[in-house]
């Protein structure tokens, strides 16, 4: 199985999918002949041209509701928008039309198109653009979001959000464009609202997404080595949550962290905690614990910034506190 990077799986998808469908187009500020800011469409004008990869003004409200109306008329845009933080500028048109549509006309205009958010912490890019606000998409019925953490999950739910005919938040966390791994050939297509048990285990349970699963997996190898046996839950999806599966995962182990990048308040882990609370309750031997960013607008300064964000260290300190308070023996 071949191995390669997180932004090279995405561009090889974005390749495949023009390729296998004419209706497939892409939308966003210099991704054509600047090949996009982080080169997740590097070559693609030259080999579709101007008609199918569209450079367009700096207005993301404007070029969000041009790909609304396009996929309203059977094309199927992907939308890259520079930064998540942008995406504020066209919230109106995400939240009150691609999510609405589809129900408010009776089900007879589906809006197949994707809106691809690179973002998160972690590059020195200071407050204003480095937030993860999944959460309010996840918020949103009508929307999916999904948040691959790996290049395979990058190809196989890239592939799946073009194909779907609802409108796909897709998180792309700039931490992980560089990331490599292990990519099948051939078309693979994920199944959206399915998480995925990335490492089994049999003393506590840690959910995550994003970058949080490769943070989660590095915990659960250097636990190991103490006599400590972690699961790792990634959620892949936000939105459909797969509740049973990180619920049946809790039922087994018993003990639960979650970890997100996002600030805790009223973020993902609090929605997880609620439906563990309701689906894993008489099973928990203690209370579910989160781990998350920092509640401040996110610094600039490195260490600052490092010292806001989760890291193994922080999940590290949380699972051994869970597990001291339920006398675990090691």
């Amino acid at each position: 199985m071949p191995t390669t990077s997180y932004r090279q799986a995405l561009n090889d998808t974005l390749r495949a999918e023009l390729t296998r469908d004419e209706n497939v187009i892409l939308l966003g500020e210099e991704i054509g002949i600047f090949e996009g800011s982080y080169k997740i469409t590097a070559g693609l004008l030259k080999e579709f041209g101007p008609e199918r990869v569209r450079d367009t003004p700096i207005a993301e409200e404007g070029f969000v509701g041009a790909a609304i109306g396009a996929a309203m008329l059977g094309m199927r845009p992907v939308v890259e928008i520079m930064t998540l933080n942008f995406s504020l500028i066209a919230i109106d048109q995400i939240v009150n039309h691609a999510a609405k549509i589809y129900g408010m006309f009776g089900g007879q205009t589906p809006v197949p198109m994707v809106i691809r958010f690179p973002g998160g912490g972690g590059q020195q890019l200071a407050a204003t653009h480095s937030q993860n606000l999944e959460v309010w998409y996840a918020h949103v019925p009508g929307l999916k979001v999904v948040a691959p953490a790996t290049p395979a999950d990058a190809k196989a739910l890239l592939t799946a959000a073009i194909r779907d005919d609802d409108p796909v938040i897709f998180l792309e966390n700039l931490s992980l464009y560089n990331t490599k791994g292990e990519v099948p050939d051939g078309e693979q297509v994920a199944e959206i609202g399915k998480a995925a048990v990335v490492k089994e285990g049999s003393d506590l349970t840690v959910i995550t997404y994003s970058r949080g699963t490769v943070i989660a997996l590095e915990t659960a190898r250097q636990l190991e080595d103490e006599g400590i046996s972690v699961e790792v839950v990634d959620l892949r999806s936000l939105r459909p949550l797969d509740r049973e599966t990180f619920c049946a995962s809790v039922r087994k182990t018993s003990r639960a962290v979650v970890l997100e990048d996002d600030w805790l308040s009223y973020g993902i882990g609090a929605e997880i905690s609620a439906s563990l609370m309701e689906g894993a309750f008489d099973y928990l031997d203690a209370p579910v614990r989160r781990v998350a960013a920092a509640e401040v607008p996110l610094p600039y300064a490195k260490a600052l910034e490092l010292a806001a964000l989760p890291d193994a260290s922080d999940l590290v300190r949380v699972i051994r506190e869970v597990l001291d308070d339920t006398s675990f023996s090691r």
